[in-house]
């Protein structure tokens, strides 16, 4: 058997991706969206290959990621949103349900699901983080999105192409 190795594809062109916003938080969640579409253009998605939709929080992101994982029309999907941790238990509900949530539509569709609900203790700690975790969703969809297709290549067989 030969070892072979799948160099990360960090190319953009032709991907389809898929963005669910959650408005909760909203200015950090703005700054997570500028960051990742940003970075989608830098790495070649076209515009028009983006679907952004909001929904109203963290815990109303994993439906809309299935409804979108349910069309078959994304190579991956990429989940922003923004829980801060206040006073109440709410905080570890909201981000607990919401990270399993997300994970559970990648694995039930087979669909890379780019997380980038930030937890944080504070607003200043959400703020700190919004741009690099936005870009760096952009950068997961894109690099998962390609290693999912190559996968399916190289299972698919050589009849089967």
């Amino acid at each position: 058997m030969t070892v072979g190795t799948y160099e990360s594809n960090l190319d953009g062109e032709g991907l389809r991706i898929g963005i669910v916003q959650a408005r909760f938080n909203e200015d950090v969640c703005h700054g997570l969206l500028s960051a990742c579409l940003a970075e989608l253009k830098h790495l070649g998605v076209a515009d028009e290959d983006v679907l952004h939709v909001t929904v109203p929080g963290a815990l109303e992101i994993p439906l809309a990621l299935q409804k979108m994982a349910q069309t078959q029309q994304f190579d991956a999907l990429v989940a922003l949103g923004a829980v801060i941790r206040g006073e109440t238990y709410h905080f570890e509900l909201v981000s607990n349900e919401s990270g399993a949530g997300i994970t559970r539509v990648a694995l039930d569709y087979s669909i890379p699901v780019a997380n980038a609900v930030l937890t944080t203790e504070t607003d200043e700690q959400a703020e700190v983080r919004m741009a690099q975790k936005g870009m760096e969703a952009a950068r997961v969809a894109v690099e998962m999105a390609n290693l999912s297709m190559a996968m399916d290549e190289l299972s698919a067989g050589p009849d089967e192409e």
